[in-house]
């Protein structure tokens, strides 16, 4: 069932949902919506070209533990190299407007303007993070997301450059082990990230690392 959401600030209990983790359609994107949304799992798909709020919360959850992070042999070796530098939260907006570019001619394009503004609400009011690979002054990859608690839920990356992505994530993961962070949500399977330790667990075992502070 999908349900049909008002200006109330709530959202339905996510095992009512279709079986693809379609929940709801409607509301709006304002930074309170958000934080309730990822603080139960739930996070949005604008299809702005329709202009319907998708909300989503699949009960198969795909994730990354940072300590299970793979690094394969040929990243350990790029690492090595020193050729890129990794920033932290130093250009959210280049970082957000780069993934949306990526995509913005895709057919379910979701990162059009209104979505890239409440990111960018929520960046200012530190609950939005972002990584920045550089090669030399030119951003060339990058990754962004929600930080809420112990967790990141990442929300897109892009790249310029072979694995700049994957030394985002790499580079994220090992910040978030060293500081007692939990766990990177995924949102959704590919094999890109299965390849790096992401695995999938259940809506219960997901709710409780949100919980655990």
């Amino acid at each position: 069932m999908v349900f049909q959401l008002t200006k109330r600030l709530a959202f339905p209990d996510p095992h009512w949902g279709d079986p693809d983790g379609l929940l709801a359609i409607g509301g709006d994107l304002s930074v309170d919506r958000l934080i309730l949304a990822y603080s139960n799992g739930i996070f949005p798909w604008y299809a702005f070209r329709e202009k319907v709020i998708q909300w989503w919360c699949p009960l198969q959850r795909f994730v990354i533990f940072p300590e299970e992070i793979h690094i394969s042999h040929s990243m350990r070796t790029l690492m090595n190299k020193n050729k890129y530098k990794v920033t932290f939260n130093h250009a959210f907006k280049q970082v957000i407007r780069n993934c949306s570019k990526l995509r913005i001619e895709q057919e379910g394009a979701w990162l059009g303007e209104e979505m890239i503004e409440a990111y960018i609400r929520m960046y200012e009011q530190n609950l939005a993070a972002s990584v920045e690979v550089w090669e030399n002054d030119k951003l060339v990859g990058g990754l962004y997301g929600v930080t809420l608690g112990t967790c990141f839920f990442g929300e897109s990356m892009f790249s310029l450059v072979p694995s700049a992505s994957k030394l985002a994530l790499i580079r994220l993961a090992q910040l978030l082990h060293a500081h007692g962070g939990t766990l990177i949500d995924c949102q959704f399977e590919t094999p890109h990230l299965k390849s790096m330790g992401g695995r999938s667990i259940s809506y219960e075992e997901y709710m409780e690392c949100l919980k655990a502070e």
